[in-house]
């Protein structure tokens, strides 16, 4: 069983969040402030952390960076501040994943077990129909021949196969790819989905059929693998 320790000082917030997620297999953890979230993971074990941001005595920015510095733990913001910047700055700090109040439920258990599934992968090996994606390697194959990527094509195809049926919006790869500093427009990010697909349809994987289009969003890999 999987422990989350969610961390928000409104209590009908932590008993809504524990309302969701315990029926489903997880071991909710509930704390009113960072401190006491801090103080938890000083002899306690803890999977993945649900952290607001708006918090007395210790925000969530501030207690992000503090748990970063011990313990290498996934982070998902859950937060009412939904501007942009305010999403930047939270991954800044080195959060996961932000995710804004209010929130669908289907959504936060979709971004909780991405999360967890990427932390899972994170070095090693993705395997998916006939795909082996080396991420120590930085290698992909199908069928065991190699397919040659460029280092931003290998990092897409990484984000794809460790996030299997969420959509990306264009500026959530530009963000994840190229990063936040740098000027890059959605038609580079469109170039190279075409690229990718082109050159897994050259080594036979049926890309279409995974490597998908949502019309007015972004893009998703389609189907679930074995990890």
């Amino acid at each position: 069983m999987k422990t989350l320790l969610l961390v928000d000082d409104e209590p009908m917030m932590l008993d809504l969040l524990t309302l969701y997620l315990s029926p489903i297999g997880y071991q909710c953890i509930k704390k009113e402030s960072a401190r006491e979230a801090i103080n938890y993971l000083e002899s306690h074990h803890a999977d993945l952390i649900l952290l607001d941001i708006m918090m007395p005595e210790m925000n969530g920015l501030e207690a992000c960076e503090r748990i970063r510095q011990t313990w290498d733990i996934p982070i998902i913001m859950l937060t009412a501040m939904s501007e942009k910047s305010d999403i930047v700055k939270g991954l800044n700090y080195g959060a996961d994943d932000y995710i804004s109040k209010p929130f669908d439920e289907e959504e936060l258990i979709a971004r909780i077990e991405a999360v967890l599934r990427r932390q899972k992968t994170e070095t090693g090996k993705v395997t998916f129909r006939g795909l082996l994606l080396d991420q120590d390697s930085y290698e992909l194959q199908y069928n065991g021949a190699g397919i040659l990527l460029t280092p931003k094509e290998f990092g897409m195809m990484s984000l794809f196969l460790n996030n299997q049926n969420k959509v990306f919006t264009r500026e959530h790869l530009i963000i994840s790819i190229w990063g936040y500093e740098v000027s890059t427009e959605d038609r580079t990010i469109d170039s190279h989905v075409r690229n990718l697909r082109e050159k897994l349809r050259k080594a036979g994987f049926p890309a279409d059929n995974h490597l998908q289009t949502v019309w007015g969003v972004g893009y998703k890999w389609a189907g679930k693998g074995t990890l």
